[in-house]
This record gives C-alpha cells, sequence and structure tokens, in this order.
C-alpha cells in the first residue's frame, strides 16, 4: 500500500495497473492514435473506458462510483499517458470529483484558470466536453453551452477549444466565496496529479522506442546502444522516468491522505513529469535520427504530446512560484 515514504502497490493495486495497460494496449494501438487526429479524440475508446469503470473509480459509492481515491487514477492515467489514449480521462475524472455525480453519458471537463465574467479562455477537451466546470469570479460553476465548441488546432493534437463559463446555456453555481475558490484549488491540483502520471506513461513510451531502436540498428557492426552518447542518455532517461512514477504516486497519495499538505507534491510531481516528458521524447527522437523526424515514425505522436501536454496549463514559472510560496512563504 502507498504511503508517506512507501512507494511499493498492493496487490490489488498492481492488478488494477495490469488491467489497464493491457486494455490501453489493446485498444490504444499507434493506428488508432493516428486516425484519431488532428480532433485528438476517439468516441468508441471513451466508451470503452466508461464501460471499464476508469471514470467512477475514484467516486464514492453514494455518488455511483466506487469508492476508491486519486492513487488508483493515476495508475489508470499512467497508462492512458504509455498509450497516448485520445481520451480525456483527467478533465473528466477531476470534473466529475467536483461535480460528485458519474457523467457517464456526457463528458465533463475542467477549465484551469479563475476568469473574470462572460471571459473565454482554452479549455483542455473543451472541444469535446458537455459540461466545462471552473471558477467565474467568486462562483464555481457548471456550465451547459449552446453552441458548439470549435476546436482549436495544436502540435499535440489535444480535443482543445476556447469556451466560457457563461453566456447562451444552462449555469449551474455549484459554490460561492472561500468554498468556491477551495475547491476550485482542490479540482486543479488533482489535474496536476494526474497529468504527472500520464506524462510519465508517455515519458516511458518514448523511452521504449529509444531503447528498442538503439538495441536494432547497427554501426560499425555494433548496436548503436554499445556507445556510451547513446547509452547514458537513454540511462539518465529511465532515471528520470522512474523518479517522476514515484512522485506522482506519492502526490496522489497525499491527495487522497493528507490533502492539506498535498499541494507541494503535487506542484513538484508535475513540475518534473513535464520536464522528464519533454526529455525522453526529444533523447529518443534523437537516437532515432533522421527517421524519428519523419511521420512514420511511432516517437512523433509521443514527441509532439510531450511538447503540446506540457504547455496547456500555463507557464511553468507560475508552477514554481507556486512551489517556492507552499515551500518558503509568500512574500511579504
Amino acid at each position: 500500500m502507498l504511503r508517506r515514504h512507501d512507494v511499493s502497490l498492493a496487490p490489488e493495486q498492481g492488478e488494477l495497473r495490469s488491467a489497464f495497460a493491457a486494455l490501453f494496449e489493446k485498444e490504444s494501438p499507434p493506428a488508432r492514435v493516428r486516425a484519431s487526429e488532428p480532433l485528438g479524440f476517439d468516441r468508441d475508446l471513451w466508451s470503452t473506458l466508461v464501460a471499464a469503470g476508469a471514470l467512477t473509480m475514484s467516486l464514492p459509492e453514494a455518488a455511483g462510483g466506487d469508492g476508491g481515491g486519486l492513487v488508483d487514477v493515476a495508475l489508470v492515467a499512467e497508462q492512458l499517458g504509455r498509450r497516448a489514449a485520445p481520451v480525456p480521462l483527467v478533465e473528466a475524472v477531476v470534473a466529475s470529483r467536483v461535480l460528485a455525480r458519474a457523467e457517464t453519458s456526457r463528458i465533463a471537463t475542467l477549465a484551469l484558470h479563475p476568469v473574470a465574467s462572460a471571459q473565454r479562455q482554452l479549455v483542455p477537451a473543451g472541444a469535446v466536453a458537455d459540461i466545462v466546470v471552473g471558477l467565474e469570479g467568486d462562483e464555481l460553476v457548471a456550465f451547459v453551452g449552446d453552441d458548439a465548441p470549435v476546436p482549436v488546432t495544436n502540435l499535440g493534437s489535444a480535443p482543445l477549444a476556447w469556451r466560457t463559463l457563461s453566456g447562451p446555456g444552462t449555469r449551474t453555481v455549484l459554490a460561492r466565496g472561500r468554498d468556491a475558490r477551495e475547491r476550485f484549488d482542490v479540482a486543479r491540483r488533482e489535474w496536476k496529479v494526474l497529468m504527472a502520471a500520464a506524462q510519465t506513461g508517455l515519458a516511458q513510451a518514448a523511452l521504449d522506442l529509444g531503447v528498442a531502436y538503439a538495441n536494432e540498428r547497427e554501426a560499425f557492426g555494433v548496436p548503436i546502444g554499445a556507445f556510451q552518447a547513446v547509452a547514458h542518455a537513454l540511462a539518465d532517461v529511465a532515471v528520470g522516468v522512474e523518479g517522476s512514477r514515484h512522485l506522482a504516486w506519492r502526490a496522489a497519495w497525499y491527495s487522497d491522505h493528507e490533502p492539506e499538505h498535498a499541494l507541494e507534491p503535487a506542484l513538484v510531481a508535475y513540475l518534473h513529469a513535464r520536464e522528464v516528458a519533454n526529455r525522453a521524447a526529444s533523447i529518443a527522437i534523437h537516437v532515432q535520427g533522421g527517421f524519428g523526424f519523419t511521420l512514420e515514425s511511432d516517437l512523433q505522436l509521443y514527441f509532439r504530446r510531450a511538447k503540446g501536454w506540457a504547455v496547456v496549463s500555463g507557464d511553468a514559472h507560475d508552477d514554481l512560484r507556486a512551489l517556492g510560496d507552499v515551500r518558503y512563504g509568500t512574500p511579504g
């Protein structure tokens, strides 16, 4: 069982991880990921994931869930990232936890930035979501707009769209004032934890592809992986990926068991994972040489997503400043 200083998994957690690894391996091969582009959404895969219980596993039983926690979803999110699965699981889980109900027939997402009235923002999964949850002024709201969202073309083939939290449509106030801000902050923190897990899986996939190529490609009669310049770079990535995995699990554990201390682990995990995913994809691309930069290479699927996913929440310096404030206090 995951605890403060123990990153081992309980047997049932290992079984959960293996089950979803097998599901994504079967249902999200590279060909299916490519077919989902440029929107970055596969509705049939989404239905499969909902039927498998991924959306409801972390909801209370009273809300139609399985009573699990964020650790369980983090294990699933890592496998999602490992196959670059074109489904908005992270956003939908976080939004469903805010709504305290399972939206199995509609897709809910989280607008990551607080806004003033009627102000628009670029929302992850906004191009496919029916419900947008976010903080507008001092109100936490769930908004269902009347107008169909227009997808925004992006490097990572993610279903991004400009969305608002008010206007023509149905606007439901979930909380106001301090309660609204606190619940929104928890949701953003949970999004970062799950994205850290997904980016860890993405980094692992890039590393696997790089290692496989280094073992197959020969130069001067030996695999290129025998050369230190290649082997050491990949080994460095492997260390980073393993650290990212443990940081994501640790952050999820704190979110479940000590939420009052969960912000710092979440920020550390997210910052590290986004950096490792970019480094893993970049190094693996270079290991493959000229082939790695072509559309025929599966690595470019991960390279583009590593770049795209890293900027969805905004500038990394904002998270670094937030981490400094948590650790050392807000400047007076």
